[in-house]
């Protein structure tokens, strides 16, 4: 890390913290040179590879708009769906990729939502697992009644 006062080549981590949502972390340094402390951010950047091959920063707002339409008419407030993107950033940061598909991206928000909302849930899988029949729609929900009775 360069001094950003004498542009010495190095320094020395004196303090280092997370940040409080755990995204981020700030490490307090001093140069051995000319002594200066100034202090750094480290984050970890997350990349989302669309069907189309670009690539983009991840985005709990993007995940967060896309639920709220399955969850339009529904008792699902604007923190449950903050408190899902957050789950599903969470799970997709766990698996240590720098970037991630946007099938996997899917994948992470069907078990939170399941649990947030079951309704919720089915419109959203429909669209995401691409329903194609009755039967698809059925199997779905034959599914979630097995889960509510175990």
């Amino acid at each position: 890390m360069y001094c950003p006062f004498c542009h010495y080549a190095d320094s020395r981590v004196i303090d280092t913290r997370s940040s409080e949502d755990g995204t981020s972390i700030r490490r307090r340094r001093e140069c051995p040179k000319c002594k200066k402390r100034f202090t750094t951010t480290e984050t970890a950047s997350l990349g989302v590879v669309k069907r189309s091959g670009a690539t983009e920063p991840f985005s709990r707002e993007k995940i967060i708009a896309g639920v709220r339409k399955s969850c339009q008419g529904r008792p699902v407030s604007d923190d449950d769906l903050t408190v899902l993107a957050q789950q599903v950033e969470e799970t997709i940061r766990l698996t240590g990729a720098s970037q991630v598909g946007t099938e996997e991206i899917g994948r992470a928000i069907l078990k939170p939502l399941r649990k947030l909302d079951q309704i919720a849930f089915l419109r959203f899988a429909s669209v995401y697992s691409n329903f194609d029949s009755l039967d698809d729609f059925e199997k779905a929900i034959q599914s979630l009644r097995n889960e509510s009775e175990n």
